[in-house]
């Protein structure tokens, strides 16, 4: 009979009206964001279940994220895309961001992007003509990821373009990701105008040129410790890349100074460069895929090793679970959009560029770039609790990328698909937003999350592999 007279102390899980009723009675209660993990659906909960602390499991996440920490990206060279991808010089071949997608299916800023290519390759005069050449089968279309690669939004590569060349200086494995062309209208957003394709060529030509002739004269930069420190800057070098951009310029200037390159080339070379506070985030997006394919292909892991986005579908990968996707429709964009532009004008997430999420890098680094907010929405406080929220579902912390705001610690990594199933806690994406029809460009900036479903998937997936299926 005490229990009745002591205080009304109620802890509440489920609806919040239930709580509300409670406080007005004069109690005291916490309600709790609960919901059944897997989305309710009985037969994902039990395989969860038996993946939650399975041996095998945890021993396999435990390889997969030591050989994430581990790796070390170092920019080793500039290709064209022929010479570093070898099926590019075996047949005419465009590679796109995301999961793999039919050029019938693909959303608008994809299908400009590839018209853009196939204009810039010489395939094609006219645009109508390089929409009927990409329907027309004479043109093979393939994920980024799947020949070692990544690109922005589109993330449109075709073979006469340069390629960064990322290496593993821990293992052998390599990482590819085009240059980036700045802001307005570009290639990435769908664009395929005259201006985009002769900036496009000059980027292959001069731009290459000089370029690759002061990362040869460097002999190999490493990328984790100028990322590191651009984190301490204020970037968290996905949408926000003004510092690893200026570092990088500091380190490659001094180089091409001290190389035979016209004056003119290298005046024009250095102009792109430092008017482009963009241009690392394609070097960090490659760095991102070298550190995680280092941790791919591990059985039973559940260490997610790839987000992508192609504008219609979002897929992920596991470690465990080799190269199979696990894909749901991609989500919208909720942020700050250009004035004239709402959500209504938008594509559904682009890109590959949630490589750097899937490293620890980009929206789970928001703690480290207050500044980011104004361009993605929120306040630094919200930047700061995603950050802190992402440990809830990662099997580990990167203490190479740390967080000042978070006392020095590090940023999230190693996602664990159990973790998000288990716990409804998503991945976050901070993103840019691009125009649905090809050649607006981007039209704003925003948060997203990967989609539930993808995951759900892939506990079936690894469930079915270790015969512990529902």
């Amino acid at each position: 009979m005490n229990l009745f007279s002591q205080e009304l102390t109620v802890v509440n899980v489920g609806l919040a009206s239930f709580g509300e009723n409670v406080a007005r009675a004069g109690g005291a209660v916490t309600t709790l964001d609960w919901r059944p993990p897997a989305g309710g659906d009985p037969a994902r909960g039990l395989e969860l279940a038996r993946l939650v602390g399975h041996p095998e499991v945890d021993q396999a996440n435990a390889v997969a994220f030591e050989r994430y920490q581990a790796a070390q990206p170092r920019l080793v060279d500039v290709q064209i895309a022929r010479d570093a991808i070898p099926a590019m010089a075996e047949q005419r071949l465009i590679l796109h961001a995301g999961p793999p997608i039919a050029w019938a299916d693909m959303c608008g800023p994809v299908q400009g992007g590839i018209v853009g290519a196939i204009l810039y390759e010489g395939w094609a005069q006219t645009p109508e003509e390089a929409e009927t050449l990409a329907a027309g089968g004479d043109i093979a279309f393939a994920p980024c990821h799947h020949h070692d690669a990544v690109g922005p939004m589109a993330g449109i590569i075709s073979p006469s373009m340069p390629l960064w060349v990322v290496e593993n200086a821990a293992g052998t494995n390599r990482a590819y990701s085009n240059f980036n062309e700045g802001l307005g209208k570009v290639l990435r957003f769908g664009a395929n105008s005259s201006e985009v394709l002769d900036r496009l060529r000059w980027m292959g030509t001069e731009l290459f040129q000089t370029v690759r002739a002061g990362v040869r004269q460097l002999d190999g930069l490493e990328l984790k410790p100028l990322i590191a420190q651009a984190l301490h800057m204020g970037d968290e070098v996905h949408n926000r890349n003004a510092a690893a951009t200026g570092l990088l310029f500091k380190r490659l200037l001094p180089s091409l100074l001290s190389v035979d390159v016209p004056g003119e080339a290298l005046r024009r070379s250095a102009e792109f460069i430092a008017g482009n506070d963009h241009f690392f985030l394609n070097l960090s997006m490659a760095a991102s895929k070298a550190m995680l394919d280092a941790a791919a292909d591990v059985r039973h892991s559940s260490m997610v090793t790839a987000m992508a986005r192609n504008g219609v579908n979002f897929g992920i990968r596991l470690s465990g679970t080799g190269d199979r996707w696990f894909q749901a429709p991609a989500n919208p964009v909720d942020g700050l959009f250009f004035p004239g532009y709402t959500i209504e004008d938008a594509a559904a997430d682009l890109g590959d560029s949630a490589i750097t999420e899937t490293a620890g890098l980009g929206g789970f680094a928001m703690a480290a770039s207050p500044a980011i907010v104004q361009f993605v929405g929120g306040t630094p406080a919200d930047a700061t609790e995603n950050s802190r929220r992402m440990r809830a579902i990662t099997l580990g912390t990167n203490p190479v990328f740390s967080l000042p705001a978070l006392n020095f610690g590090g940023t999230a990594a190693g996602i664990d698909a159990r973790a998000v199933v288990d716990s409804g806690v998503l991945p976050i994406i901070n993103s840019g937003i691009a125009h649905k029809e090809a050649g607006v460009g981007q039209i704003g900036a925003g948060i997203t999350a990967a989609p539930p479903e993808c995951f759900t998937q892939a506990i079936g997936a690894l469930a079915a592999d270790l015969g512990v299926s529902a």
